[in-house]
């Protein structure tokens, strides 16, 4: 008899309890969880506060523990907590980070070392599959503290949390061929340099344009970027208005399949900083790493401050202050062309360039003698990802090695010849297969670029160049490597290609793309 009193109690306790949740009171159990950044096998920042965070019921107490700390957050009404590490000094031995409230969340193999963003669109994303020598590399991928973390490709609107089905993985011979080869050879250089462990967190999407990583609110508060935010907004107008009817035509169907399609892409504004992004911003890091414009080359006047933008965009709300950003400017693509001329990759390339100038802690590899013509995705990725490890190693790790391509830095004209002086040059030029200097065009004031020829001042510094063709009589402007695909031959003694550039301002052929 007192067992039946007892179980009656009980059914009737459990039916109070559900009326209870059912009426949105405070009896839930809700997990403890945490974004999918936070697993086994993640690397910690050294050296820095590093923030983690993630849902419980409100009003739990959250207790995470790791490297002898213990910090405990309480969630507020939204069920969000956030706690903060102490700096952590470097650590290869595998430790266990403790996430504690009603469950408890164990992440083992936890390392301390470098933590770097690899991101942008395909060139950053394309594989060590799928790069130069893949069968080589993969049979000496043998790193078990170099790790990589690779995001999925979804454009959205509102923001993502969390991408669980992704997780963290150990560079080994099966795990590495799937990874960004750029990020690789990024972090394999780093850390056989430093011996210290290097987590990468890669979040490339291949034909992404820079808009699509910003906040929109910020795109669209910025009266730059009006024509490009009303051309977006006609498109999710005509897209709701379709959806909404209940009878289409043929040509309305195939038109809102279309529209669908962009507004789930990876070029509307917002979408891969809320569908990707989102999911990891505020993770400690050092820095980021970053290949992409070719989606933007059709406005490249646009990206002189689109790109800068979207830089600063990330800074601010990583709350990091002005972290390292690294980025690669545009390989050499397409045909050669016979004579001299305008090209809209040259300009975005020289967007790129701008950009060291407007912006602190900033870099930029040039990469303009490994591109392939026939293709856009060049497979010497091993090269890509050292120019960038040149920048990091010598900025943020003090390494002692040449970092800087060589940059024009003035003009002078003397009757029919221009000399021109260089910055970065590292021991002078030291031009490729042969002697004399390639890649030069000349114009007058008639703006009708030719071939140039040129030849270095002294022989023996080769640190000036003298830019001179009988066509043109009365020069103005002298160009560098301003093609597509140009052909040009200037390294500094480091190895280091010269920056293509312009000594010019004349508009170019994407000042009105917007």
């Amino acid at each position: 008899m007192v067992c039946g009193l007892a179980r009656s109690l009980i059914r009737a306790g459990a039916v109070a309890l559900g009326l209870i949740a059912a009426a949105g009171g405070s009896t839930t159990f809700a997990d403890v969880k945490v974004p999918n950044i936070f697993t086994d096998h993640m690397v910690l920042q050294q050296g820095q506060k590093n923030r983690v965070w993630g849902s419980a019921d409100a009003g739990e107490t959250v207790k995470v523990t790791f490297g002898g700390q213990s910090h405990t957050a309480t969630p507020g009404a939204d069920g969000k907590w956030t706690v903060t590490l102490d700096a952590l000094p470097v650590n290869a031995t595998p430790q266990t980070l403790t996430i504690a409230g009603k469950n408890t969340i164990k992440i083992e193999d936890v390392l301390v070392g470098e933590v770097w963003i690899c991101s942008g669109q395909s060139n950053m994303q394309w594989s060590v599959n799928s790069s130069t020598d893949s069968d080589l590399e993969k049979l000496s991928a043998k790193f078990p503290k170099i790790r990589m973390i690779n995001f999925p490709q979804i454009g959205k609107q509102e923001s993502i949390w969390s991408h669980d089905d992704r997780k963290w993985q150990v560079c080994a011979p099966e795990t590495v061929g799937g990874w960004s080869a750029v990020g690789y050879f990024f972090a394999k250089q780093l850390h056989q340099t430093l011996d210290v462990p290097v987590g990468m967190i890669n979040n490339a999407w291949g034909g992404s344009a820079a808009e699509a990583w910003v906040n929109r609110d910020l795109l669209a508060k910025t009266e730059e970027f009006k024509p490009l935010m009303d051309r977006w907004e006609q498109q999710e107008k005509a897209f709701e208005e379709l959806s909404l009817k209940a009878d289409l035509g043929e040509d309305q169907k195939k038109q809102l399949g279309n529209l669908k399609g962009q507004m789930g892409g990876n070029h509307r504004p917002g979408n891969i900083y809320n569908g990707v992004l989102k999911s990891h911003l505020g993770y400690g890091i050092r820095g980021a790493i970053w290949y992409q414009g070719e989606s933007n080359a059709g406005r490249a006047y646009q990206y002189r401050n689109l790109f800068p933008l979207m830089i600063k965009n990330w800074r601010d709300e990583w709350g990091q202050g002005d972290f390292p950003f690294y980025y690669v400017q545009l390989a050499d693509f397409l045909a050669e062309k016979p004579e001299p001329g305008d090209s809209s990759w040259a300009e975005l390339r020289e967007a790129q360039t701008m950009t060291m100038d407007k912006l602190p802690n900033v870099g930029e590899a040039v990469i303009i003698d490994i591109g392939e013509g026939k293709d856009i995705h060049p497979k010497n990725k091993l090269d890509v990802g050292k120019r960038l490890a040149r920048w990091a190693l010598a900025k943020d790790y003090g390494v002692q090695v040449p970092y800087k391509s060589p940059r024009y830095k003035s003009m002078v004209k003397n009757g029919n010849k221009i000399t021109l002086t260089f910055d970065n040059l590292d021991g002078g030029f030291r031009p490729f297969d042969v002697n004399e200097p390639r890649g030069f065009a000349i114009a007058g004031a008639d703006k009708k670029f030719v071939w140039a020829r040129a030849k270095f001042t002294d022989d023996k510094k080769k640190t000036e160049v003298e830019v001179w063709s009988d066509a043109v009589a009365d020069p103005a402007s002298v160009r560098y490597a301003w093609a597509d695909n140009p052909v040009c031959n200037m390294y500094s003694n480091a190895g280091l290609p010269l920056t293509p550039f312009r000594t010019d301002d004349w508009p170019g052929v994407t000042i009105n793309s917007k």
